[in-house]
């Protein structure tokens, strides 16, 4: 029968050292990787924002509102204005368009008096609906999808591009 050697204070004391590192190091780890790594894995992102409460849209006009975005791509937080126009002809249908020419992304203004919105870069026209009337804008207004809930009107985005 082989006898056993018997491991020196020194030995034992070099693997205790090294489990009790490497338990700390894997506890530490694991939740900094996660930490890091977290928000690029995050994809279910609610696009829907409030814009306004119904009673303060105009009936047969179209109507500005400026609701505030926050989005988040990674660590980098945005806030920003989103222009919107918002029209309801009978107070249960919504329309609402963004107020960004297609034609080269200047901000497009509501004129009351010719029932058209207008559009600086190139003088694009538009009607109330969003279409085309005149000018160089390719399409009509871009149109958001809405919905209602509890007396207030929400939008959803189209969802956040991520860049690099």
């Amino acid at each position: 029968m082989k006898k056993h050697e018997d491991i020196s204070r020194r030995d034992a004391m070099k693997i205790a050292i090294s489990l009790i590192g490497g338990l700390i190091g894997t506890a530490l780890g694991i939740p900094a990787i996660a930490y890091i790594i977290g928000p690029a894995l995050k994809t279910d992102q609610s696009n829907w924002i409030r814009v306004s409460s119904l009673s303060t849209i105009e009936l047969g006009t179209p109507t500005l509102l400026k609701p505030k975005v926050t989005r988040q791509n990674g660590w980098i937080v945005d806030e920003e204005e989103v222009g919107v126009y918002v029209l309801t002809e009978d107070g249960r249908n919504y329309h609402a368009l963004s107020n960004i020419c297609t034609h080269l992304g200047c901000r497009v203004r509501w004129i009351a008096e010719r029932e058209q919105f207008f559009s600086p870069c190139h003088n694009g026209v538009f009607d109330k609906h969003g279409y085309v009337v005149s000018g160089p804008p390719p399409r009509p207004l871009d149109e958001f999808e809405t919905k209602i809930e509890d007396d207030n009107l929400f939008i959803q985005l189209p969802a956040f591009k991520r860049t690099g």
